[in-house]
C-alpha cells in the first residue's frame, strides 16, 4: 500500500453508512485513500522521484527538482 513519504499518511479503513427513512439500514466497509502525486524532489541534495500526498506539496514541505 502506498503512503506519503514526508507525513507516512496512507489508507484509513471504515465503514460507510447507508441512511434510509431515519435509520441506519446497512453498513459496508469503505476504504478512504490519500491524494497521492509521484514527483520528482531533491532529498539530502539529489533529485529522487517520490511518492507525496497533495497537502505536503501545497504546504511546502517538498523542495521540486
Amino acid at each position: 500500500m502506498a503512503k506519503c513519504a514526508i507525513c507516512e499518511k496512507n489508507a484509513t479503513f471504515g465503514n460507510q453508512l447507508s441512511i434510509t427513512r431515519s435509520h441506519i439500514s446497512k453498513r459496508t466497509s469503505r476504504t478512504w485513500k490519500p491524494n497521492l502525486r509521484k514527483v520528482k524532489a531533491i532529498v539530502n541534495g539529489e533529485p529522487k522521484r517520490i511518492t507525496v500526498c497533495a497537502k505536503c506539496l501545497r504546504s511546502g514541505k517538498v523542495k521540486r527538482a
